[in-house]
């Protein structure tokens, strides 16, 4: 069975989707930059060791990872989960886990890397918007993807309401997208893509507006 370390900053409700999930995996530990992280109490109430490290106490970015990169490995971990872990991590921690760390991130890659996307979709008045699982990589949110789900960007939308809409995606693809890998159906292959011995393909479409 694969060892899973999950890393969060705040109230981890993907973390909590994760666990919830009964996914084929033991979640060895649950890691925070903030020791006043929701998720924490979450996973500890669950019996789930869990671990707080705050990268103010570092003086260099790269010094953290450093630190959180040993703190990890304790645990042996198969894959690293960032759930909501805000942090930009450097070309050394990412290369270490290279294959084996995946994000969730709320748009549909590439488009919106970074933060405050729904805010920019938005501005830029996108009518489809959603979120993005992937394998991490050295440049900021560009990595291999593994899954992707769509909403429709309603007229009154709102960042809160875009955000919740988006939010119930992330639940839904992230364990998916875990599972997947945990049961060996999802991988990177030698070229750095995503390969996979199941993935359906069904060809449906979401169109907003909706055609007459």
């Amino acid at each position: 069975m694969k060892r899973i370390v999950i890393l969060i900053s705040g109230r981890g409700s993907n973390m909590q989707t994760l666990l919830d999930a009964k996914l084929p995996c033991e979640i060895a530990a649950v890691i925070s930059n903030k020791a006043d992280a929701v998720g924490l109490e979450i996973a500890g109430a669950r019996g789930i060791p869990t671990v707080a490290i705050s990268h103010k106490d570092f003086a260099s970015r790269e010094d953290f990872d450093v630190a959180l990169a040993q703190e990890i490995d304790r645990y042996q971990p198969d894959l690293v989960v960032l759930a909501g872990f805000m942090r930009i991590l450097t070309a050394n921690f990412v290369n270490h886990y290279a294959g084996r760390l995946i994000n969730i991130h709320p748009s549909i890659l590439p488009a919106f890397s970074g933060v405050n996307t729904h805010e920019r979709a938005l501005q830029e008045g996108v009518k489809i918007h959603g979120c993005t699982v992937h394998f991490v990589t050295a440049e900021l949110d560009h990595g291999p993807i593994i899954i992707q789900s769509a909403v429709p960007v309603l007229l009154n939308d709102t960042p809160a309401t875009l955000s919740a809409r988006v939010l119930r995606e992330e639940h839904r693809i992230f364990p998916q997208a875990v599972r997947w890998i945990c049961e060996e159906q999802v991988w990177l292959n030698e070229q750095g893509h995503v390969a996979s011995d199941r993935l359906e393909q069904l060809g449906s479409t979401l169109t907003s507006p909706g055609l007459d």
